[in-house]
């Protein structure tokens, strides 16, 4: 009696697993299956592979990568607060506002430190 409630959510996940599961198996049945040497040989950026895998890496590559998700998702906390804002009142203004500050504080930082500096 009570498991018939969630019958429609048992439907749902076999809908939602059958549309996962269908473009894998279309692709298998009905693509094409050509290997060839130069589609199976590892590539760096759309060059042969000069070195092995391990090699040492410059660190101002990673520097900027977590540079760029810090500001990134720093700035994705300004959506919520643009829907908001009129629910927030200045209180909510003031402390995005702050928060801003500290984002400027330390970009200027990183700027004046030279990190976004490429030689």
């Amino acid at each position: 009696m009570y498991l018939e409630a969630y019958a429609p959510i048992l439907v749902f996940l076999m809908i939602a697993l059958g549309l996962a599961v269908a473009p894998l198996v279309l692709n298998r049945l009905l693509a094409p299956y050509r290997p060839d040497p130069h589609k199976n040989s590892p590539y760096e950026c759309g060059f042969d592979a000069f070195s092995e895998a391990r090699m040492p890496f410059d660190i101002r590559f990673y520097l900027v990568a977590i540079l760029f998700i810090i500001f990134d998702l720093e700035t994705a906390f300004l959506f919520p607060w643009g829907v908001s804002l009129k629910s927030i009142g200045g209180l909510g203004f003031g402390a995005m506002m702050l928060f801003l500050l500290i984002l400027v504080v330390g970009f200027l930082y990183e700027w004046k430190k030279g990190a976004l500096e490429w030689e």
